[in-house]
């Protein structure tokens, strides 16, 4: 072990011993959250641990008059490092903040015709990430998704999957996969799905993973993620291969968390 590690070992060390989350307070913010429910109780408490380097890592801070609470940067912090749960926080390096609006927040965007003609679109979101920049998102959203478990609904892990995403330098659809994965059955596996998707809401056939995943690749990573927490069950029936493919990417199997009445859902080895 080079020095280095040894201090940031320590300083890990330091902060979750003298600074963690206050048992109570991570308490109720794991009852409320039906996200994190299923987790085993060695899950919830490395979740723990990694919520309180994350909050020592990343100012969240409250914009157009909300004032974030303890419990809501908690709350935000818990859902954040879900996806890290078996990767760790280095997967999110690079940038400093998340910013919480109060509800639904309305952004600019330029975009181009293929004539070259220059046009400002406007839209309101309930969320946003940037490249090398923060997390945005809406606290009325994300209130909501505390309220109740909503298959294939959460606005913080959504988010966050393009954290990951853009760690190849852009939002593709393509997180930087693990050296036992294979490219070409991950792309395999997402391209047909998507492009299934594409065909179904073109013919406005209905579907059962969210249309807005059918935007672009870069989406449907991050409503699939949304799927894989929220609604594994819905995520695997219909799209087995996707599935099998996120468990290899996030380390994690939440399916199988929920216990052998769910496993009649999983594909078939």
């Amino acid at each position: 072990m080079n020095i280095i590690s040894w201090l940031e070992g320590l300083r890990v060390r330091y902060i979750l011993s003298r600074h963690p989350i206050e048992h109570a307070l991570w308490k109720a913010v794991v009852n409320k959250a039906g996200l994190l429910h299923d987790l085993s109780s060695v899950e919830k408490a490395h979740l723990r641990e990694l919520a309180t380097l994350f909050l020592h890592q990343k100012a969240i801070t409250g914009v157009r008059g909300l004032e974030v609470t303890d419990e809501m940067a908690v709350a935000i912090a818990a859902q954040a490092v879900l996806p890290v749960l078996k990767l760790g926080l280095e997967y999110y390096t690079g940038w400093v903040e998340v910013i919480v609006y109060p509800g639904a927040f309305r952004v600019s965007h330029e975009a181009s015709d293929p004539n070259g003609l220059v046009s400002s679109e406007a839209h309101d979101l309930s969320g946003e990430s940037w490249l090398r920049g923060p997390v945005i998102l809406s606290w009325e959203d994300v209130a909501h998704d505390l309220e109740g478990l909503h298959p294939g609904h959460n606005v913080v892990i959504h988010e966050f999957a393009h954290k990951l995403d853009m760690l190849n330098g852009r939002a593709n659809g393509m997180p930087p996969l693990h050296p036992n994965m294979e490219i070409e059955q991950w792309t395999q596996a997402l391209s047909t799905a998507f492009d299934i998707l594409q065909q179904n809401v073109a013919h406005q056939y209905p579907t059962r993973i969210n249309a807005y995943a059918a935007t672009n690749p870069a989406e449907y990573f991050a409503v699939i993620s949304e799927y894989f927490f929220t609604a594994p069950d819905i995520l695997s029936q219909h799209c087995p291969d996707v599935y099998l493919q996120l468990t290899q990417f996030y380390r994690q199997d939440p399916l199988r968390r929920r216990g052998p009445k769910n496993m009649s859902a999983q594909p078939a080895p």
